[in-house]
């Protein structure tokens, strides 16, 4: 099996505040999460494809990174002329609230880098910045790729998000929404970007109702320790299916769950072709994930999780 990971690399600095004192967690984040879930699930014989740009300071350091995985071909990763995006994170004690602030964010990557990368079984892009492609670069996937039914899995992730004079980053509605989820074979939003994704405002159930007609086969919203929910469609019927919650053993960190997820819901339904067991399967593993803060831990959930 063959997939293409699309969206952009971050440098996170990840604030953990406690009663007692604040931790700072630094380590390559964005995309990575996305990336490294998939080597660790993926069989060796399996070829996952990056395509994203690094600025010139953070190459080789990378490329060292995902070299202990065979199964990454890094012949989609390009230098950027420009450094890498730093990206700041600030959660709350409760772990309710976040604040995030980006800085040098990376340019849209180009379709030229992504066009030789479409001949897969499956392309996973996430939209970590939410600038990560263009909407024309979107269209241009989507024509390459529908006559030969290659699934689409799309993370709206900071879609929804505008930057501030301060690097802030600040929901915002989306008037073509309907356009970036057009023709999207599984669409992925948290709770909080589907509540801002509509200037209309739309509700949870009124959004499904306008969403799913858009030739979308499955609709996932992550709601965090709360689980998530799966609407997905037959025959123009519509069926929701509601994840539980999973257990966290240790301190929660929610940096980077949501990539988790997606990048196991698409690896477990590329192999099954379930949407409801590549869902459970997700949160499960997202659910590990949140026990530790940066990368490393990602390559322990091979021996609870690989189905390679």
């Amino acid at each position: 099996m063959k997939i293409t990971v699309i969206g952009h690399l971050c440098l996170d600095v990840i604030h953990l505040q406690s009663s007692e004192r604040t931790r700072e967690v630094r380590s390559f984040g964005g995309i990575s999460y996305s990336l490294l879930t998939l080597a660790n699930l993926l069989s060796p014989q399996d070829i996952i494809y990056p395509v994203f740009g690094i600025g010139p300071a953070e190459y080789d350091e990378f490329l060292q990174l995902i070299g202990r995985h065979k199964n990454i071909d890094p012949s989609g990763i390009f230098t950027l002329k420009g450094p890498t995006n730093h990206v700041h994170l600030w959660y709350s004690e409760s772990g309710g609230g976040r604040t995030e602030c980006s800085k040098d964010i990376s340019p849209a990557i180009p379709f030229d880098q992504i066009k030789p990368f479409l001949g897969v079984n499956g392309i996973l892009i996430n939209m970590v910045s939410g600038f990560d492609i263009t909407l024309d670069t979107l269209d241009h996937i989507r024509m390459e790729t529908r006559d030969r039914g290659v699934p689409i899995h799309f993370d709206f992730h900071s879609l929804t998000l505008g930057v501030d004079q301060e690097a802030k980053r600040f929901r915002r509605p989306l008037t073509d929404w309907r356009r970036w989820c057009f023709m999207i074979d599984s669409v992925q939003m948290s709770e909080e970007e589907a509540n801002g994704l509509t200037a209309e405002r739309f509700n949870e159930e009124t959004l499904i109702n306008h969403l799913m007609p858009l030739m979308i086969k499955a609709f996932v919203i992550t709601r965090g320790s709360r689980g998530a929910t799966l609407i997905t469609q037959h025959a123009k019927k519509l069926e929701r299916h509601e994840i539980p919650a999973i257990d966290i053993q240790g301190s929660a960190d929610p940096t980077g769950c949501g990539d988790v997820f997606g990048a196991a819901f698409f690896a477990h339904f590329l192999k099954d072709h379930d949407y409801r067991t590549a869902a459970v399967f997700a949160n499960e593993v997202a659910g590990q994930k949140a026990a530790f803060s940066g990368l490393e831990g990602l390559d322990r959930i091979s021996d609870a999780f690989s189905f390679a």
